[in-house]
Parts: C-alpha cells; sequence; structure tokens
C-alpha cells in the first residue's frame, strides 16, 4: 500500500522531553507560516483530529496533514479524537502522520493498534479524565505512548484538571516496573506551571496550544516550557 512509502520521522529516544505544540490554538489561516515559527523550539507537532461525535468539535482531516507535510519535518503526532478510527488511519498514514493515537473509550483498541502498527504508524492511547488506568493496563506492551488528557477533549483554553496527575504516576510506576520504552503525554491546560507538575508525576511528553499559539512569540513560549520541566524530568 501507498502508506508503506511515506518517509516517517524520528520522534526521539522514549522518555526524553519532548514539546508538542497544538495546531488546535495556531491560525487555520497561516498553518504553515506558524509551524514554521514554532519548529525551531519543538520537538512533535500535536494535530487535534475531532469528528463531532466523540467530541463536541469539528476540527482537521487528512488533507491538512497531507498539506502541512510538505512544508515541515516535525514529527507529526496525530491525536484521533474520533467515533471510527479503523476508517481513517490509512488516510492519516498516507497523509504523512507518524504516529496516530486512539482513545481506549472508542473500544477496539488491540485491533486499532494492529492496524497502526500494520501501516507503519507510531501507536498511542488515550484516556479522558474520567477514564480509570486499568483501562489501558491490557495495551502498555503493546504501544509507543500513553496519552492522558488532563482535560475533557473538545475545546482549547481548559483548565488543567491536576486530579489526572495521579493516573500519569501510575502510567509512569507500570511503564517502569515492565521496562517499556513507552511516552507518557499529557495534554490540557498545559504552561510553564502546570506541566512541570506532570512532569514531576512522570510526564515526558507536553502538548500545549494556548500557552504557545496564544503567544506573539510561539518559539520562546514552547522554549519556556522546555526549561519548566526539564529540571523534573529525570
Amino acid at each position: 500500500m501507498a502508506s508503506h512509502a511515506v518517509t516517517r520521522h524520528d520522534p526521539g529516544p522514549a522518555g526524553a522531553v519532548r514539546i508538542a505544540p497544538s495546531l488546535l490554538s495556531a491560525d487555520f489561516g497561516a498553518l504553515a507560516e506558524q509551524v514554521g515559527e514554532v519548529a525551531p523550539s519543538a520537538d512533535w507537532l500535536h494535530v487535534d483530529v475531532m469528528d463531532g461525535h466523540f467530541v463536541p468539535n469539528l476540527t482537521i482531516g487528512p488533507p491538512v496533514v497531507a498539506s502541512l507535510r510538505r512544508h515541515s519535518p516535525l514529527f507529526f503526532d496525530c491525536h484521533l479524537m474520533i467515533t471510527d478510527p479503523a476508517k481513517y488511519l490509512d488516510d492519516f498514514a498516507r497523509a504523512g502522520a507518524d504516529g496516530c493515537t486512539i482513545h481506549v473509550e472508542v473500544g477496539g483498541t488491540a485491533e486499532l493498534i494492529a492496524q497502526m502498527r500494520s501501516l507503519g504508524l507510531r501507536a498511542g492511547v488515550a484516556l479522558n479524565p474520567d477514564t480509570p488506568f486499568d483501562a489501558v493496563v491490557p495495551f502498555l506492551g503493546q504501544v509507543d505512548l500513553v496519552l492522558c488528557m488532563t482535560v475533557f477533549p473538545g475545546f482549547g483554553g481548559q483548565a488543567f484538571m491536576s486530579e489526572v496527575l495521579e493516573k500519569v504516576a501510575l502510567v509512569r510506576r507500570e511503564v517502569a516496573a515492565q521496562s517499556l520504552a513507552v511516552d507518557i503525554e499529557v495534554d490540557g491546560g498545559i504552561d510553564t506551571q502546570t506541566a512541570p507538575r506532570a512532569a514531576a508525576a512522570g510526564a515526558n511528553v507536553f502538548v500545549a496550544g494556548s500557552a504557545i499559539f496564544g503567544r506573539d512569540r510561539p518559539w520562546e513560549a514552547a522554549d519556556a516550557i522546555r526549561r519548566a520541566v526539564e529540571v523534573n524530568v529525570t
């Protein structure tokens, strides 16, 4: 299939600090320019995909990913907040996604992970704030990334939910106990104040939208978040 011929970009070593600006808060009328501005200070680009069904919002799809791919060598971290990811994974793989993250709440998780692997995608699973840690345990040995949502997905600019940090710590503890090369990502309300708390709990990938793209100099905002978290990640 054509998707196998797509060049994949290096995510970097598991466990290292990764700053992933979220397109959800970027200027959609100037996406390529915005991505270019923040690229020197970003490790990944976080692409929020919403279908208006699994979450109450609509965003972008594979055509936009394909357009951006021509302008950026960043690792594309696509977060699929959609009811039927199996229908679209091939499209995202062919568009230039490097990794896709699906929600355990959708169901069929093992099959979706296998599908991502078959397409050459880095595989991630996400949990909403009220989804228990136990829901992800059976899949930890099968994935590259666990995303603990620190807000309920759907809209940017929400307040960080500190109660999720306990779940982040549980995931980190289990990943360490099994000696797994799994990144732990947080998304929602991440800024220079909340990112260090998430880092202390065990997160190493930090998705930030309004805290980066909502600033006049987004690259400096990304650098500030990196400085804030690096002292907490060992």
